[in-house]
């Protein structure tokens, strides 16, 4: 993050303007509008500055800067057109810790003016940290038929309403609950619908019942499929969920891009599990989900993939229902269908594969040994989830029991991911594959003659890093 994004109260507060063109007159108005004293430092004006200061609004001193004017101010705007001016500005307000910003110059600003979306008193600033201006506006852009212009309205509704709610619900996280109920429900639609006395009415009503029921908040747990790794395959409800909860539970295969999607203010309790390495045990997370929902806690399970495709969800669930804990399933994309699309490997294709069969390559202690005539069969793709540590043996079992050695079959590492690696080869060589490429977890094996289509279809994939 190379600039802290805040918003700063320059209320009655002197701001100065250095520079009498277009671009100056855009900066001094959006100070003026943010209620600041401005003045403008410049031998020349253009008309729109002449206006403002015609009309009081801007104070004018007809000259150029000297170092004097940064007195007594509490932010400085460089817009001219003279660089050596605008350098020893910005080194002047630098000496007096004064924030200043220069515009098209991001080395010389130690602030940045982002580009806006005003729903006052909802404002969104978006920034590309000086490095795209353009790109800003147009994400600025796209935002703003997303956005109600009733937001303004709703915040200021939910404004007049804190110190009730307050007194009703003593409890921080009530009144976080009360509030995302509020602005996620019927009083927020009557409030954009602009039926104001309707929406005073709705939430009043919503708080006496609150009240009533004050200090009895009922815990939730969320189990959540966080795909293979690529935030943008997450689906709209897990995002909704993630910003929701007040503790997130999760796994080793969540990635970093999506954990920062998480409420930043959640309590995060890692779980992950690595082979002989469980830094929690399952009966120790489900205790874990357990008694925080009886805390009153709002609780984000999130586990990698699909949380009912060898996510242990359903031991979970069991544990939820038999405390009488109420829960949400949000289903994720799966391993083997997220690294397939992203490695150019369709699952099923009418030529070479009419079946598609997952495998878990690590099983209960005392589980059966796999079907492996089954597995063995052609015609179908196999793919075996945590099957690295064991390929020599799953590679074997599958020739001796009639899958030909030529078999076609993929390694995808970190699938999904910036840096995903996808290694092609046989059934007799994936084994030295591993050892000569030293192919780490998590990774996916896929069996079977799909494997070949990579070589079209590798090059229409996001990470087309084929080896």
């Amino acid at each position: 993050m190379d600039f802290l994004p805040i918003f700063m109260n320059i209320r009655d507060r002197d701001c100065l303007v250095i520079g009498g063109g277009s671009v100056a007159a855009r900066k001094a108005a959006l100070l003026a509008e943010a209620g600041a004293n401005v003045t403008i430092v410049a031998p020349e004006i253009c008309d729109e500055v002449r206006e403002q200061v015609d009309s009081g609004r801007y104070r004018w001193l007809e000259r150029g800067f000297t170092d004097a004017d940064l007195d007594g101010k509490a932010l400085v705007i460089a817009a001219t057109d003279d660089e050596a001016v605008n350098e020893h500005v910005s080194a002047e307000a630098r000496k007096r810790n004064l924030p200043v910003n220069v515009v098209d110059n991001p080395k010389l600003c130690s602030f940045i003016m982002p580009s806006m979306i005003d729903r006052s008193p909802v404002q969104i600033a978006i920034s590309t940290g000086g490095a795209s201006p353009v790109l800003a506006r147009m994400l600025r852009t796209q935002l703003e038929g997303s956005i109600p212009t009733g937001y303004g309205r709703l915040a200021a509704l939910v404004e007049g309403y804190r110190d009730k709610v307050k007194a009703a619900l003593p409890s921080v996280d009530e009144r976080k609950n009360f509030w995302e109920e509020i602005l996620e429900g019927p009083v927020a639609e009557l409030s954009f619908s602009g039926k104001e006395e309707e929406a005073k009415t709705a939430l009043e009503e919503a708080l006496e019942k609150a009240g009533e029921h004050a200090g009895t908040t009922r815990g939730e747990v969320f189990l959540v499929g966080a795909g293979p790794g690529d935030p943008d395959l997450l689906t709209f409800r897990a995002l909704r969920l993630m910003q929701k909860a007040d503790v997130v539970v999760y796994d080793r295969l969540v990635s970093k891009p999506i954990m920062d999607m998480v409420r930043r203010d959640a309590e995060r309790i890692y779980v992950g599990k690595a082979r002989a390495n469980h830094a929690v045990p399952q009966e120790g997370i489900n205790e874990i989900l357990v008694r925080l929902a009886k805390e009153g806690k709002r609780v984000l399970r999130l586990k990698g993939g699909d949380p009912f495709i060898f996510g242990r969800g359903g031991e979970e669930i069991s544990e939820l229902m038999e405390n009488g804990i109420d829960f949400q399933v949000v289903p994720g994309i799966t391993a083997a269908a997220g690294c397939a699309a992203y490695s150019g490997i369709p699952l099923t294709h009418r030529d070479y594969s009419q079946s598609v069969t997952f495998v878990t390559g690590h099983r209960k202690a005392d589980g059966d040994s796999l079907n492996w005539p089954a597995l063995a069969a052609p015609q179908q793709t196999v793919v075996f989830y945590m099957g690295l540590h064991c390929v020599e043996t799953l590679c074997n079992q599958l020739i001796a029991h009639g899958r030909g050695a030529e078999t076609p079959a993929a390694l995808v590492e970190k699938g999904t991911q910036p840096d995903q690696k996808v290694y092609i080869g046989e059934l007799g060589t994936l084994p030295d594959l591993v050892k000569q490429r030293d192919v780490k977890p998590p990774t996916l094996i896929i069996v079977g003659e799909v494997v070949e289509m990579h070589k079209k279809l590798k090059w229409f994939q996001p990470h087309p890093t084929i080896r």
